[in-house]
């Protein structure tokens, strides 16, 4: 990752702490679950059982696993209300609202040029 050049930072910025996190936290969101989440979430709070029913074919255990790492990177919150039984509701944070541009981006990239993409797969599979 090339990062010698970041802008807005300070000259005396660690930037192989600024690599590996970067990698970490790519490593994280790059997955098909934390990108259909982040898109599901989008400006709204969600309950959990919503974002299970919104995110087609994810697990119970995949949906915690992701939330929990998208919470660990502060690019989600957790608010859990005192009710009988407890309500839990998600959002994203400022970051994860930046990422869900990035995104929205990708989908609409995906959208553009599917029938390219499509195709050539057919091409290439024969």
């Amino acid at each position: 990752m090339v990062t010698k050049e970041l802008k807005g930072q300070p000259d005396n910025a660690d930037l192989r702490r600024v690599d590996s996190m970067a990698r970490e936290i790519f490593s994280d969101v790059a997955n098909k679950w934390a990108f259909l989440i982040i898109e599901a979430l989008g400006d709204d709070t969600r309950r959990f059982s919503e974002l299970r029913n919104e995110v087609e074919g994810i697990s119970h255990k995949m949906l915690t696993q992701n939330l929990r790492m998208l919470e660990r990177n502060g690019l989600a919150t957790r608010t859990v209300h005192p009710t009988v039984p407890p309500r839990v509701e998600y959002a994203l944070t400022e970051p994860g609202r930046a990422l869900r541009a990035t995104v929205d981006g990708i989908c609409g990239w995906t959208r553009q040029y599917l029938d390219h993409i499509e195709a050539a797969r057919e091409h290439f599979d024969g």
